[in-house]
């Protein structure tokens, strides 16, 4: 049996279905025939069979002439009462999204137990179609080394510090960093670490990208309660970058990208103010670095007209890309 038939096989659904299947045969299949056939313990197929009875009103029987089981309904299938046709679209669409972390150790393992889901439940006359009429374009990827990955998830599971350099975008040299991983993030393409960092003494965020030469410890940190990323943006949702100070935006889009910046929620308390030429955006959060990004992004149609910082920050870009424009190629 190849790895991707044995991961298959661990999921619950899929043990579900094959005895389905054997069951309705008509072959009388025992526990002992099943398990020898789909490679377990005759103790996790009675309890499937229990679960298909007593859960999902399956009419098992037991034939003591033929040892073995049957449906006293001859044409009963558990995909009929088990699954709906949302059911399969939802799981097709979810498959469809682990496209996104085809560059990460995940990738395999978490697609190797989706197929093994999903498998029992295809269409017979047009199978796994969501995965041509379903599409999530990917980001370009930042590949993770999987030693570093490894590492990061131990750290997460048991609470313990671990060690790595780092040589942020702004830095120029690489430093040491004992770090207590908090949670890991993806934002386009890329994985984040976001963690305390006991050197800075605060919370930071980490590039797996930009790790180098990780290892654990065996120091434990408790976990606080307030560790989630999400409580540090402000409210906002413009990617991974967070501060401590709050600022109000107030941003002016014109044209075609005054109409489509309404169709996003950019921050929980956004309000749109409609002017003769455009709209204007206001809204709170404490990712300044995005939300500059998301500004310049928009080009000649998006003008900064709060906070101060935004909008001197933005000159200095528009500046700087003006005098670019007189260079020779």
């Amino acid at each position: 049996m190849n790895e991707q038939k044995s991961l298959s096989k661990r999921t619950k659904l899929s043990r579900i279905y094959f005895i389905d299947r054997e069951i309705a045969s008509g072959r009388y299949p025992s526990t002992r025939d099943l398990a020898k056939k789909y490679e377990t313990s005759i103790p996790s197929i009675s309890r499937d069979i229990e679960f298909m009875r007593d859960t999902l009103n399956a009419p098992i029987a037991y034939d003591t002439t033929r040892r073995g089981y049957c449906y006293t309904e001859k044409r009963f299938r558990i995909p009929a009462a088990f699954a709906t046709a949302d059911d399969l679209l939802a799981l097709g669409m979810a498959k469809q999204f682990l496209s996104l972390y085809r560059d990460t150790p995940l990738y395999q393992t978490a697609k190797q137990f989706m197929d093994g889901i999903a498998s029992p439940l295809e269409d017979g006359d047009n199978p796994m179609w969501y995965e041509k009429r379903i599409a999530v374009p990917p980001p370009a990827p930042a590949v993770v080394d999987s030693g570093v990955w490894n590492i990061i998830i131990s750290g997460l599971r048991e609470n313990k510090i671990i060690t790595f350099d780092y040589r942020s975008a702004s830095d120029e040299e690489t430093f040491g960093r004992r770090v207590r991983p908090y949670q890991l993030l993806y934002d386009q393409g890329v994985w984040f670490l976001y963690g305390f960092s006991e050197e800075r003494k605060g919370t930071r965020v980490f590039s797996l990208y930009r790790i180098k030469n990780a290892a654990p410890t065996e120091d434990r940190f408790t976990l606080p309660e307030d560790y989630t990323y999400i409580n540090h943006t402000g409210g906002s949702n413009f990617g991974i970058f967070a501060a401590d100070t709050k600022f109000t935006f107030k941003i002016k889009f014109y044209a075609e990208a005054a109409i489509s910046v309404k169709e996003r929620k950019w921050a929980q308390d956004q309000s749109f103010t409609d002017a003769e030429d455009g709209t204007i955006i206001t809204f709170t959060s404490t990712q300044f670095d995005k939300v500059l990004e998301w500004l310049l992004s928009h080009g000649c149609y998006a003008k900064p007209i709060e906070p101060r910082e935004l909008v001197d920050d933005w000159k200095w870009h528009i500046e700087e890309l003006s005098g670019m424009t007189g260079e020779e190629a």
